[in-house]
């Protein structure tokens, strides 16, 4: 639904803003795939950046294996949850985790099926 992708769109221009913020240098120019952040920053918004620009498609690389990294990670501390399978998206060995030994301290609790499980 567009509400669920409009909230999902937001938290991601959150953390982007918030990685921005703790580089040890300030950019003078930000190419980022297909979305503006609320930046002081010159930027240019690329749709499908990461097939036309290898500053992109590079930065792309290097944030899924840092991410497939941490989920193997994740996938030892917390087992049961099948996290070195999972993308980022529900699969069915990790729904299944999720049912028989309820939410992590990493799951995020702002995204279904969560956010049903953690409020009343």
């Amino acid at each position: 639904d567009l509400h669920k992708e409009y909230r999902r769109q937001r938290q991601m221009c959150i953390r982007d803003r918030e990685a921005v913020g703790q580089l040890a240098l300030r950019p003078q120019h930000l190419l980022i795939d297909a979305m503006d952040l609320d930046l002081e920053i010159p930027q240019t918004s690329i749709i499908k950046g990461d097939a036309s620009s290898l500053s992109i498609a590079a930065a792309s690389i290097v944030a899924k294996v840092t991410r497939d990294r941490l989920m193997a990670g994740y996938d030892e501390k917390f087992p049961g949850y099948d996290f070195s399978h999972n993308a980022g998206y529900g699969t069915k060995s990790h729904l299944e985790g999720l049912k028989k030994w309820g939410v992590s301290p990493i799951h995020r609790r702002s995204f279904e099926p969560v956010k049903s499980m953690v409020m009343p």
